[in-house]
């Protein structure tokens, strides 16, 4: 086989470097754009009021019902979706490694992962809300829900297949039953890396829109009001940050886009800080 000199592969292997760098820093200029416009835009409006009221005429308020919608029904996606990704996750780790119907759960998720979120959303309004008639937070979390299953599910069984057999054996080989030697032993070694799941999950649903304007749609009052009147939860509509930024940005009142803008850097500064604290575990687990 023929040699190619010395200096072209060094010359080709520097370009290649070159290039790399500099798409690099192409996404991080962007990146760093994105980030400032939506600090500068968005401390402007922070205020009590803004983390306070509700806004209902255009020019003032706040983000409040929106940012209680919000956690509600981030906590009750996390509520349906994690523990259903724990133990899909768990089947395929421990108990459908090598099987047809495992090769098929892991083949379903790859899809779903892959699936855009506002076929996820379509779903759920066709099986939740043209049946109940009504729009409603708990559909939106349900969305949510089944766009993070198939991210814990994997994170999941990745996480536990990289613990050593030599923990299972030992565990098996003194008669403990093998759902223990699940929970208290194969979680405990892989906690960070489940945990990291969780959180990648949960930032990876916080910021969604397309599904909510299926299924939560938006409001301008708060998610139960009166507030023991939980139930409006699962029967009307509920505001939330997403589509929130969504109407206001297109408003033709500079108040209301104004808000949009700092519930763009609320929203912005949660995913963050999320991604972060998900980051900074993982690297954790590979010490």
């Amino acid at each position: 086989m023929k040699k190619r000199p010395v200096f072209f592969r060094k010359a080709t292997d520097r370009m290649v470097k070159v290039i790399s760098v500099m798409a690099a820093l192409v996404g991080i200029f962007f990146l760093f754009w994105i980030l400032f416009v939506v600090v500068m835009k968005g401390f402007s409006s922070f205020n009590l009021k803004f983390f306070t009221d509700i806004s209902l005429d255009g020019e003032k308020g706040g983000i409040a019902n929106a940012l209680v919608g919000t956690i509600v029904i981030t906590i009750t996606s996390v509520i349906l979706g994690v523990p259903a990704g724990l133990l899909g996750g768990i089947f395929l780790s421990e108990y459908g490694r090598n099987s047809r119907i495992g090769d098929m759960i892991r083949f379903a998720s790859n899809v779903m992962m892959g699936m855009p979120s506002i076929i996820i959303g379509l779903f759920v309004y066709t099986i939740i809300v043209s049946n109940t008639g009504t729009f409603s937070g708990f559909s939106g979390a349900v969305a949510l829900a089944i766009i993070m299953l198939p991210v814990v599910l994997r994170t999941t069984e990745d996480m536990l297949s990289m613990v050593p057999n030599s923990l299972r054996e030992a565990a098996m080989a003194l008669g403990t039953p093998r759902w223990k030697v699940t929970l208290h032993i194969l979680f405990r070694a892989a906690r960070t890396g489940l945990i990291t799941g969780v959180l990648l999950a949960t930032a990876r649903v916080s910021g969604e829109t397309a599904p909510l304007l299926f299924t939560s749609l938006n409001s301008y009052y708060w998610p139960a009001e009166p507030c023991w009147q939980f139930w409006h939860f699962f029967s009307s509509p509920t505001a939330n940050l997403t589509v929130t930024i969504n109407d206001y940005a297109m408003s033709p009142y500079a108040g209301l886009n104004s808000i949009a803008w700092g519930a763009s850097l609320l929203i912005t500064a949660g995913v963050l800080a999320l991604n972060i604290t998900a980051r900074f575990l993982f690297r954790e687990v590979k010490k």
